[in-house]
């Protein structure tokens, strides 16, 4: 039965499924073509659309339902309670596939108050309202006393250039387990490739860029999607010297790559912590190497100057 399943198990179970609703509210959004764009700040590219809100009000709905002792933080803030959103967005179904799994020993015991959950409902917003939608992710990540352990990315639009009516992906991950909805491939042998943020390039991302010496540099949208170049081995490393990522943006990523046997880190090779009380920005960049990358040897190649442009 499924509530005879450790708590990390079925959070993780239910976050595959609300992920894969929230993504097809995303994609009925864009069908209507009504996407309610503001903007959120006073940074670049920094919007909300009507996807974002809706996604998030059925992610945070379905998951206070089923786990109410649970801190949620999503990226678009408080966007009402599960009395405020249509039945057909409160998801109760899990991945029975994940509850049948037998959980990491570390996770057997873990409480609701061990835990924060870390939801981005539409990584890649700006991407989305200009078409590029196969860069668009659901990110849940999930925190157990302050670390990134499990996380679900749903993809809306996988393959769907090819595929009409594409279902899109969900890929999940736990830290001990493994990782599930695909098989991650090794990076290429042949050349050194990194990936990096197509539109927020700044000066000292350029030059962190340069110091590692890359063969090729794949520019793309989302944190999530960065991640999944390099879990679907098109790159060895996802590298970004700026602020300007949240805990949202990584919490998700993180896990899942971890749990494939890659790391994510700061550039000083640190691990963010994901608490409840953590500050949202990532203040001291994007670090992140495929399995089997040295990830410290890497981090090494970055100069002092990059390395003193965030401090602790």
């Amino acid at each position: 039965m499924a509530q005879s399943s450790p708590l990390i198990l079925r959070l993780l179970a239910s976050s595959v499924t609300a992920s894969a609703r929230a993504g097809k509210i995303i994609k009925d959004v864009m069908t209507r073509g009504e996407l309610g764009i503001i903007e959120k700040g006073t940074e670049k590219n920094d919007v909300q659309t009507e996807a974002d809100r809706s996604a998030q009000r059925c992610i945070v709905a379905s998951l206070t339902k089923q786990f109410p002792n649970v801190t949620i933080i999503g990226e678009e803030g408080p966007l009402g309670g599960t009395n405020e959103v249509p039945s057909d967005w409160l998801v109760t179904e899990s991945d029975q596939s994940i509850l049948d799994l037998n959980c990491p020993p570390t996770f057997i015991n873990t409480s609701p108050d061990d835990i924060v959950v870390w939801v981005d409902p539409l990584d890649g917003t700006s991407e989305y309202t200009e078409g590029l939608l196969d860069h668009v992710t659901v990110l849940i990540g999930i925190a157990v006393q302050g670390r990134a352990v499990a996380g679900v990315i749903h993809q809306p639009y996988h393959n769907y250039k090819t595929v009409k009516d594409t279902p899109g992906r969900t890929l999940w991950g736990l830290v001990g387990l493994g990782v599930g909805g695909f098989t991650p491939v090794d990076p290429p042998k042949d050349k050194f490739v990194i990936t990096t943020s197509r539109s927020h390039r700044d000066k000292m991302v350029s030059n962190a860029l340069e110091a590692l010496s890359p063969d090729e540099i794949i520019s793309v949208g989302g944190a999530g999607h960065k991640v999944l170049v390099v879990l679907e081995g098109r790159a060895h490393a996802y590298v970004y010297a700026s602020r300007g990522c949240k805990k949202w943006d990584t919490c998700a990523p993180e896990a899942i790559l971890e749990a494939s046997g890659g790391s994510l880190t700061d550039i000083h090779g640190k691990h963010y912590s994901y608490d409840k009380d953590a500050p949202f920005p990532d203040a001291q960049g994007i670090f992140a190497t495929a399995k089997g990358v040295d990830h410290g040897a890497l981090i090494g190649k970055l100069p002092q100057d990059i390395r003193d442009a965030f401090p602790y």
